[in-house]
């Protein structure tokens, strides 16, 4: 299958990869030439734009930082839905809301091109070896047409009903993911304050009812003192502000959803948006006047 693919960052690349190993025709844009460098030497074709991409496959993935720039290469000049062909499907698999979904879904009928909103979850790791949980929205049969190429990428893949489902969900996992990252920084730094070796929390922690999968990632980031990226704080504060605006618009209180967006807009704030979600720890460091670090009679 001829199948296109945008945006080869930390997530795309890796799943872009597993499209090219399973020997389907990929080609493949980024703004970043370089970026494209290791899929091209893997075999597939660079694109000058993602209406080339488009106008070159069946079936098209974009994988992006936020809904904005999704919409602008979906929408905007030399986008996607500039293609001048009919009878391809777009599976978005960035995180993005369900508004700005339905406005491509609009335009991509009007094109022939169906458009499903397919966000994942599993992190950088999930993409590397195809575990990926991917959340589909859109036209069931269709989804069905494709679920074979999708399940390259994901072990998980669950369609989750019509158009913009998919974001909802990703964006209520999201927000219990980001949040719960706030809660580990107090905890581990009440535990550390009390006299607790934070390797020796975590070690109790993830055999007990506290344990989870963002506990093993902000143990495994924050006790290295690693922050490099991962998941950044800047998609943390993004993600939790979908949560919140969605709220906003169907009238669902989001209290501690809003708090935890301005603790992440008070990261960004000191030059870490770019670190790994699991950095947000330092605030709570510089309040409590500690630092979250094993220390060295840990075993």
């Amino acid at each position: 299958m001829e199948i296109g693919f945008v945006g080869l960052g930390h997530m795309g690349q890796p799943m872009v990869k597993h499209l090219i190993s399973s020997e389907h025709n990929v080609t493949v844009f980024d703004i970043n030439k370089e970026v494209m460098e290791v899929p091209i030497a893997m075999g597939a074709k660079a694109a000058y734009s993602p209406r080339d991409v488009m106008e070159a496959s069946e079936l098209v993935f974009t994988s992006l930082p936020t809904p904005e720039i999704v919409e602008e290469i979906a929408l905007g000049e030399g986008g996607l839905m500039e293609a001048s062909v009919k009878g391809k499907a777009y599976f978005d698999l960035s995180t993005t809301d369900p508004d700005t979904m339905k406005r491509i879904a609009d335009i991509g009928a009007q094109q022939g091109i169906a458009v499903f909103d397919s966000p994942v979850s599993g992190g950088t790791e999930g993409a590397e070896n195809g575990s990926l949980c991917i959340m589909v929205g859109g036209d069931e049969r269709m989804f069905r047409e494709y679920r074979s190429i999708l399940k390259l990428m994901g072990t998980q893949v669950i369609y989750c009903g019509a158009l913009g489902s998919g974001a909802i969900c990703k964006i209520v996992n999201n927000l219990i993911g980001m949040t719960t990252n706030l809660v580990l920084s107090e905890a581990f730094s009440l535990g550390v304050k009390a006299g607790m070796n934070p390797q020796m929390l975590y070690d109790v922690i993830s055999e007990s009812s506290g344990n989870s999968f963002t506990l093993h990632n902000f143990a495994n980031g924050l006790l290295k003192r690693d922050f490099t990226p991962g998941f950044q704080i800047n998609l943390a504060e993004k993600d939790v502000g979908l949560a919140v605006d969605m709220g906003k618009t169907l009238g669902v209180p989001m209290i501690i959803s809003s708090i935890a967006r301005q603790r992440f807009i008070e990261a960004q704030s000191k030059g870490w948006g770019k670190d790994a979600i699991c950095g947000i720890a330092r605030l709570q460091e510089e309040a409590a006047g500690i630092l979250i670090e094993p220390t060295k009679d840990s075993s």
